[in-house]
């Protein structure tokens, strides 16, 4: 028998099996009831449009409880499994955990109140204008199974005939008036006691920006006049008789007190020192500083600070000096009172009570990895914190590493990976520069100084030094956008010792990767600014989101324009005997993520970036090219190993290590379908495509330049993952196999006709297995 009728044959039984299993719920419903599979609302009325009747119907099923048992492809094996569990004995184990955790409860038509429901639909109707609204319903058994169908009658929708405001010559009533422009209820609108809401709330907004502290949207009343025109309303938006004095007046800051050092454990003791004025220092302008202990500079608060003394209070500048106090890292408990000092003449004094961190912190960190490349490792960091290091809430940092790669099998000898290195890092809570910065953002900009050294040994083939330094600006627009500009950054790397292994490798003629090997481990110069930005609305809860970051990295540019560097006509120009590399590099990378439900979603990612090499470079420096592969790339091929272009790393096979393969343009795409199973297990699917490309044609790397033809040398892998989200980190583990190799002959790079699972050499060659924390995008 063929392969094809038997998969068709296991295809008819599944499909039979899980049809058996949907059919077998119904055994378990008790005598006399039904399964509810759910309900529908369906609109009595032709006078409605046809957008009328589809928003009416969407918000009123919307309503309705309980929400039937959830269906995968028309079937419920939630519930299923839950009713062939039988009872456990104790609130935890596995048998608790499959019945509670994995299963679902079943709803039947006698957990539904359907009075409930028919009140929840008049009302809801209600809200939207449908004031003469009536609802009945029918249910509709079928073995052992039951639907409703609820009949609902709106008849005509109310809407705005005019909106008027108070008219009185009160300070509350007066501040109403002058932003009745941007009101919310517009003449001929339906209706909608939701927006009826949100006026009140705007208008509360609105009065909290100018002065009205304690002003509250539940003063406001909006009163509805259903009599005096058919099917319209009059609403008049006015103060209740019952609001609070308090409510009805502007207030203005006069004091500012700044408790440093507050203690919630010794809050009384805190308070005490306000009161009695023992260590209070009059700063500035109003503003009393309490720090007995001098641990602060009080110029931390020129740029937290957004209240002075006469100030009308406005509800902006109260959440800003809250958000800049808490993001300049140094207190972990920030908060305020507003205590009213003179009520005849509208005034009130600000308290700030703030809890530092400690300063001083010491983390050791451990962390385990593993590659495509058949590379498994380790790394242990050790990281120093100060978080007032000069008593101006700057951070110190310094960390110290080491790390260690080595493999596991592979067609490759195994030349293991030694890293050791170290980080400082210092970063001032403001922008240090010869000009002014201004940002009205809740989060502090900030200046940044870093230092880092790694020493990188490669066995049998090199080692390398590594040196590094920058000097930029951190700001944030608000919670979603983010740049980071280093003015400059300084990179020096200088090979230590070269094997005779690798000497040789790279001076061979028929090694066609040696001139790229020699690259690898020449001196190496680079410096130049460095600006990325990074847009995202992730942490949002919305149905699309996006992210984006965008990289713009230049070295040497003026120097070269200025000292006339050629290296494509000998004049290559140098910095204390070394070649500094001359580039313009750019990349981006754009992420979109669809929610489909509350357990699934689509992830999306597109990466393209390109790395120019001019004037004083012919290449681009090893470490700034691009590279594709890996468990966070194209997962179907191993790390660093694919491209550039259609060139055929089997051409390396005299080569007993893997090389990195990079390139100067890199393009790339994934999408990927995540979905929950269980609440620790999650599932993927996978699709990835990309590849890299040079700019400048190598003979040792035939078909690695950008040609015409790039788009046939897309590299595709597919595949199938668990993530395993113990809410601390995620484990992810990725099988792939390649579908399209770019080093094929054009017209059989797509690999369909290859795929044996029985073959092991073919799982040898294909399977690629990626071990991983977190997503890979």
């Amino acid at each position: 028998m063929s392969k094809l009728p038997q998969q068709l044959n296991k295809a008819f039984f599944a499909v039979a099996a899980l049809f058996l299993v949907s059919c077998s719920n119904t055994k378990f419903v008790p005598q006399g009831d039904y399964l509810y599979t759910g309900a529908s609302v369906k609109i009595m009325d032709d006078s409605l449009s046809k957008t009328q009747r589809n928003t009416l119907k969407k918000e009123l099923e919307e309503t309705l409880t309980p929400k039937p048992n959830a269906t995968f492809l028309g079937l419920r094996p939630k519930l299923y499994i839950y009713n062939i569990t039988s009872e456990p004995k104790k609130e935890k184990g596995f048998k608790y955990w499959l019945k509670y955790k994995v299963g679902e409860k079943p709803v039947y038509l006698s957990d539904v109140d359907i009075p409930f429901n028919l009140d929840l639909i008049e009302n809801t109707g209600e809200n939207r204008g449908y004031f003469n609204i009536s609802a009945s319903f029918d249910t509709l058994p079928k073995n052992k199974k039951v639907k409703i169908d609820y009949n609902v009658s709106p008849r005509t929708q109310y809407v705005i005939n005019q909106v008027t405001f108070p008219v009185d010559s009160s300070v509350l009533a007066k501040e109403i008036n002058k932003i009745t422009n941007k009101t919310l209820l517009k003449a001929n609108a339906p209706f909608n006691l939701d927006v009826i809401k949100k006026e009140r709330e705007r208008i509360d907004v609105t009065l909290k920006e100018n002065g009205f502290y304690y002003f509250d949207p539940n003063n406001l009343i909006i009163q509805v006049d259903s009599t005096e025109i058919k099917h319209k309303v009059n609403l008049n938006v006015k103060a209740k008789e019952n609001t609070p004095e308090l409510a009805r007046h502007q207030f203005t800051i006069d004091k500012v007190y700044i408790f440093s050092d507050y203690n919630l454990r010794n809050s009384r003791r805190s308070r005490s020192l306000i009161r009695s004025g023992n260590d209070t220092i009059l700063w500035k302008d109003n503003v009393y500083i309490i720090d007995p202990k001098e641990k602060f500079r009080p110029q931390i608060y020129d740029r937290a600070l957004y209240f002075k003394s006469g100030d009308l209070y406005n509800r902006t500048n109260h959440n800003l000096t809250l958000s800049r106090l808490v993001n300049l890292g140094t207190f972990k408990f920030v908060k305020n009172q507003f205590v009213l000092t003179d009520s005849t003449a509208n005034k009130f004094d600000v308290y700030y009570f703030l809890t530092p961190h400690d300063f001083k912190s010491l983390r050791l960190e451990t962390l385990g990895k593993s590659n495509s490349a058949s590379y498994v490792g380790g790394e242990v960091n050790l990281n120093w914190r100060h978080r007032n290091f000069l008593k101006g809430a700057e951070l110190f940092s310094a960390t110290l590493y080491t790390a260690i790669d080595f493999q596991i099998g592979g067609s490759k000898d195994a030349n293991n990976i030694y890293r050791v290195g170290s980080k400082v890092s210092l970063t001032w809570p403001r922008i240090i520069a010869p000009f002014r910065f201004h940002s009205s953002s809740a989060f502090v900009p900030k200046t940044k100084v870093e230092l880092g050294y790694e020493y990188q040994k490669r066995t049998q083939l090199y080692t390398l030094h590594n040196f590094n330094a920058s000097f930029g600006y951190l700001w944030k627009e608000n919670a979603l956008k983010e740049h980071d500009l280093k003015i400059l950054e300084v990179t020096y790397v200088t090979p230590e010792t070269i094997s005779d292994k690798y000497k040789a490798d790279m001076n061979d003629p028929n090694n066609k990767s040696a001139e790229a090997q020699r690259r690898v481990v020449e001196k190496q110069l680079i410096f130049g600014p460095v600006y990325s930005y990074v847009y995202t609305n992730t942490m949002l809860p919305k149905k699309h989101t996006f992210y984006y970051k965008g990289l713009l990295d230049l070295s040497a540019n003026l120097t070269g324009l200025i000292s006339g560097a050629n290296a494509e006509n000998g004049k290559e120009k140098t910095i204390l005997g070394v070649p500094y590399s001359q580039y313009l590099k750019t990349e981006h990378d754009f992420r979109y993520y669809l929610k489909l439900d509350d357990k699934s979603e689509l992830a999306t990612r597109f990466i393209g970036g390109v790395a120019y090499p001019y004037g004083n470079s012919i290449h681009m420096p090893f470490s700034k090219q691009f590279f594709v592969g890996g468990s966070n790339s194209i997962r179907a091929f191993r790390a660093r190993t694919l491209g550039p272009g259609s060139y055929d790393p089997r051409a390396e096979e005299n080569i007993s290590y893997f090389y990195d393969q990079a390139g100067d343009i890199k393009l790339e795409a994934n999408i990927e379908y995540r979905r929950k199973l269980v609440s620790f297990l999650n599932l993927g699917l996978f699709v990835d495509a990309g590849n890299v490309w040079l700019f400048n044609k190598e003979e040792n790397r035939p078909g690695g330049v950008i040609s015409k033809d790039f788009l046939s040398e897309i590299a595709v892998g597919a595949g199938i993952g668990f993530r395993f989200d113990f809410s601390i980190l995620i484990l992810r583990t990725d099988l792939a196999i390649p579908l399209r190799i770019p080093y094929y002959e054009k017209g059989e790079r797509w690999s369909f006709n290859e795929i044996d699972f029985s073959s092991k050499q073919w799982r040898k060659d294909n399977l690629m297995l990626n071990i991983a924390i977190g997503y890979p995008f």
